[in-house]
């Protein structure tokens, strides 16, 4: 297949072309949330590789329009790295939420032991250095051309496939086969390049409003604009059946939401040249490939172990719990404010506090919901650096819809940016998507695409009044 019926120009430029190879990566070793994915071993070194290559070759005029981004960035791994630095015990001892620690340090005769915000360092160091993978790639995202932040979702799109169908393999093979790439997964579910079905069946909803964009593209003839329409229309019927077998309620209400966005976003294309031959309206090409999805989709139903229709109506005690702990939670948490108990901290902490009528033999690795395990381990700062994010989406949103005086390409992937954006805040509520490198990193490049400055007459600072001219 040519690639100029993909691209409307192919880059050339090498920080480009960096970044595929490294988004590609992060899919690759970067799908699991735990600190002890071997993987790992990989993935943050090359990340702070990739991170310092970005900032090596960016110039001045690269970061302008960039401000607010920047400094949630900044204000993020700020806020992490505060909970690392030693205090005296003057101070530490006043912190609320201590007290069980300060009796040990007596019983063990530590004497005066300077310690961090955190509880759990060890936790809040791996916290810190996981921002190294999503820090590249918005460094990357700044660095690279407008044009080349487009392509970008090409490739999003094309691992989310790779991914989408290995989890259809998953799903009609053996349980815990060789296609499940991490040692702690649903194993019995389809959950492509990731660990959890959850997280997978979240980053295929997104493919949705993704996909959208994509046939929106402007092409230089009719027959680029018709084949990438029939391209995103295959995948999205594709993704019908891979969100079915991936067994995730979250996910599938999620794509609910990736198909409402998808309508909203999608924009007939435009053509700078007419067509080279006469293009029939009825292509029999189409109707052969809609039967081929069609079976296939009764086929991976038919024989999947995890369907999630049998999912939405069946007892779930683990959703159960979830909906039980998080009130919990939150009471735990005003026992740690103002400044929480420790990025990273959430297991360690919640042993200590856990209802004896919510004990099982299991244990929450997460709050599955990360909202709320924000609210815990990060305090009143967390949730201020949220609720600004909040409202700077919020504002800058309001001017997309409001005030779309930018170029037609530009305003498409803004408008593309704030419903992935929604639909990953969406996902928070009941699990931890962020917190697996890969989507983090998607976050990242979903967030540069929503403040990008480029082509743009409208605020490039959000909460700026001032407007930008055109580029």
């Amino acid at each position: 297949m040519s690639t100029r019926f993909l691209f409307n120009k192919v880059p050339a430029a090498a920080p480009f072309w960096v970044f595929v190879a490294f988004i590609v990566l992060v899919f690759l070793t970067g799908g699991g949330a735990r600190a002890d994915i071997q993987s790992l071993a990989i993935l943050r070194p090359a990340s702070a590789v990739v991170l310092g290559y970005a900032l090596w070759g960016m110039q001045r005029g690269d970061v302008k329009g960039w401000g607010i981004l920047i400094a949630v960035a900044v204000a993020i791994i700020a806020l992490v790295g505060l909970h690392l630095l030693p205090l005296p015990p003057a101070i530490w001892h006043t912190l609320p939420g201590r007290e069980l620690a300060i009796i040990i340090d007596k019983t063990a005769g530590l004497g005066s032991v300077w310690r961090p915000i955190s509880l759990v360092p060890s936790e809040t160091w791996n916290a810190l250095f996981s921002l190294l993978t999503p820090a590249a790639a918005l460094a990357l995202m700044i660095r690279i051309s407008p044009l080349e932040r487009q392509h970008v979702l090409l490739v999003l799109i094309a691992l989310g496939v790779v991914s989408g169908l290995i989890g259809m393999l998953q799903a009609i093979g053996p349980v815990d086969g060789p296609l499940y790439f991490y040692r702690i997964t649903n194993g019995s579910a389809a959950v492509g390049l990731f660990a959890n079905r959850n997280h997978h069946a979240i980053y295929l909803a997104c493919l949705f409003p993704m996909l959208a964009v994509f046939a929106s593209m402007a092409g230089h003839s009719v027959e680029q604009v018709r084949f990438r329409s029939g391209v995103a229309l295959g995948i999205g019927i594709l993704l019908v059946p891979l969100l079915l077998v991936a067994g995730s309620r979250s996910g599938l209400a999620l794509g609910i939401v990736g198909l409402v966005s998808a309508a909203l976003l999608y924009k007939p294309p435009q053509t700078t040249a007419p067509a080279k031959r006469k293009v029939h309206r009825f292509n029999p090409r189409y109707v052969i490939a809609g039967v081929a999805v069609f079976g296939l989709t009764t086929l991976t139903i038919l024989m999947s172990r995890a369907n999630v229709i049998d999912r939405l109506f069946a007892e779930d005690a683990v959703s159960e719990l979830r909906f039980a702990v998080w009130p919990r939670i939150v009471a735990m948490s005003m026992q740690y404010l103002p400044l929480g108990s420790g990025i990273g901290s959430f297991v360690e902490i919640y042993q200590v506090h856990e209802p004896l009528d919510l004990m099982t033999t299991e244990y929450l690795n997460h709050a599955h919901n990360d909202w709320v395990e924000l609210f815990l381990t990060g305090g009143i700062p967390a949730v201020m650096i949220l609720l600004f994010v909040i409202a700077a989406w919020a504002q800058r949103g309001l001017f997309l819809f409001r005030l779309p005086a930018m170029s037609r390409l530009a305003l498409l992937f803004a408008k593309l940016g704030f419903f992935l954006m929604l639909m990953l805040a969406l996902g928070s509520i009941g699990d931890y998507p962020l917190r697996a490198p890969s989507i983090a990193m998607f976050f990242a490049i979903v967030a540069a695409w929503f403040v990008a400055p480029q082509s743009s007459r409208m605020p490039t600072q959000i909460g700026s009044g001032a407007m930008s001219k055109s580029s």
